[in-house]
């Protein structure tokens, strides 16, 4: 699974081929989340709030970027890498 990007101890990857709607997935001190690109809702698992807010933050300032990376890896394609959040 590609690594798109990693801060504050959160790592957000996408599957090759994943099914839409177009996601994400988050992981943070072992717990993991599916994140839609769309309406930044919570698709399944959990996060703490804290680490949650940050995702959903980093998420805003790149929603292009995350679509484009889907539409790629969708397509088999290696998604870019997507600077962290700072």
């Amino acid at each position: 699974m590609p690594e798109l990007s990693r801060f504050y101890g959160i790592v957000v990857q996408m599957y090759f081929e994943d099914h839409s709607p177009p996601h994400f997935h988050a992981l943070y001190a072992g717990q993991r989340a599916v994140i839609d690109i769309e309406t930044l809702a919570l698709i399944e698992g959990q996060l703490p709030a804290r680490a949650r807010g940050m995702v959903v933050e980093w998420a805003t300032l790149h929603e292009e970027e995350l679509r484009e990376a889907f539409r790629r890896a969708e397509s088999m394609e290696a998604p870019p890498k997507i600077a962290p959040l700072l």
